[in-house]
């Protein structure tokens, strides 16, 4: 189910590139071209989907959902909401914790170059991410297209995966379950 939702969500942000030549969250002409998305979800068209933290001028890793979703790309209705995630502004992992499509560099180890990434959300047990990691990738948790991620799930009471528990050198913790343990897949 992650990798079919990772997917299905890889393929909505190509796809919406490709009608609107915008990316969701960052497209500043969405409220004008996508029905029922409001002037206040439009983003700055700078080419990254950035939280007002990281320099956008909304939260554009929420308003991606609501452009997603209002045009047709993913299941479900989300409408923009600043400030943390909710369940309807965001799409949520099959734990219950919100997935992020957005520009950074929260993901893998030491400091990686920031790029958009989609994450899974926190809360996935490290065994399960592993199987992910060796179906879609190289089954290295710091290397490929998909790797570790502290990501929280959200501020709002997520807590962060502890890299110790989760992987090990380049190897995802797999005899030795931590249920708490997330990924991120980079474009």
């Amino acid at each position: 189910n992650l990798i079919s939702q990772q997917d299905g969500i890889k393929a909505a942000y190509f796809g919406f590139l490709d009608r609107f030549r915008a990316i969701p969250g960052d497209y500043s002409q969405a409220s004008p071209n996508i029905a029922n998305v409001a002037a206040t979800s439009n983003g700055n068209n700078d080419g990254r989907i950035e939280s007002i933290a990281g320099g956008g001028t909304i939260d554009e890793h929420i308003a991606a959902w609501e452009h997603l979703s209002k045009a047709g790309f993913i299941n479900g209705s989300y409408t923009y909401a600043a400030g943390n995630e909710t369940t309807t502004s965001a799409a949520t992992n099959p734990y219950a914790r919100y997935l992020r499509l957005i520009y950074d560099s929260t993901y893998g180890t030491g400091t990686p170059t920031a790029r958009h990434n989609l994450k899974t959300g926190n809360q996935v047990p490290s065994d399960i991410l592993a199987e992910i990691d060796r179906k879609v990738d190289d089954g290295n948790p710091v290397g490929g297209t998909f790797q570790f991620s502290i990501y929280a799930g959200s501020a709002s009471g997520g807590t962060a995966p502890i890299v110790a528990n989760c992987y090990s050198g380049t190897v995802w913790n797999a005899a030795t379950v931590e249920p708490n343990c997330g990924g991120a897949s980079l474009f």
